[in-house]
């Protein structure tokens, strides 16, 4: 009996610490421009401590943050996505100058409108996190934009 519960214990508490840890969340809206014309904005939260690196990072550097869009008929992609300002630092992990965002920020995509119905925008936004101790392998998240 002591030793079901010994595995039992040890089954749980290597449950508890091999959790995801997932410092980011996202969030999608659209702010409506004009009648032909819309700008897809995804918000990222993220937690004190962690930060999100930007679109452009040197080489060898850490994995940037990057948008891919579904094509469909109802729109066209205007430009590159835009960001934020952020924080410029000299990194000691990776050795080079790098750009990156802590808290919240915001990533903006101007797409022009083929269709004046409601429809969906479908994309992915490709991502890595680090903090004073560790990196997470970059993830992938789904964003749907609702265009109304």
């Amino acid at each position: 009996m002591k030793k079901i519960v010994l595995i039992l214990a040890l089954a749980i508490s290597s449950f508890a610490f091999s959790q995801i840890h997932n410092p980011v969340t996202w969030e999608t809206s659209v702010n409506k421009i004009s009648e032909t014309e819309a700008e897809l904005v995804a918000t990222a939260q993220i937690q004190d401590g962690w930060h999100l690196y930007s679109q452009s990072v040197p080489e060898n550097g850490p994995i940037p943050t990057s948008f891919t869009f579904e094509g469909n008929g109802n729109y066209l992609k205007k430009g590159n996505t835009k960001e934020e300002e952020g924080h410029t630092v000299n990194d000691p992990v990776f050795e080079m100058t790098i750009k990156y965002f802590d808290t919240k920020t915001q990533f903006k995509q101007r797409v022009k409108l083929k269709n004046k119905g409601s429809f969906e925008i479908k994309g992915v936004v490709e991502f890595m996190v680090c903090n004073d101790t560790q990196c997470l392998p970059p993830t992938e998240v789904d964003l749907v934009f609702k265009v109304k």
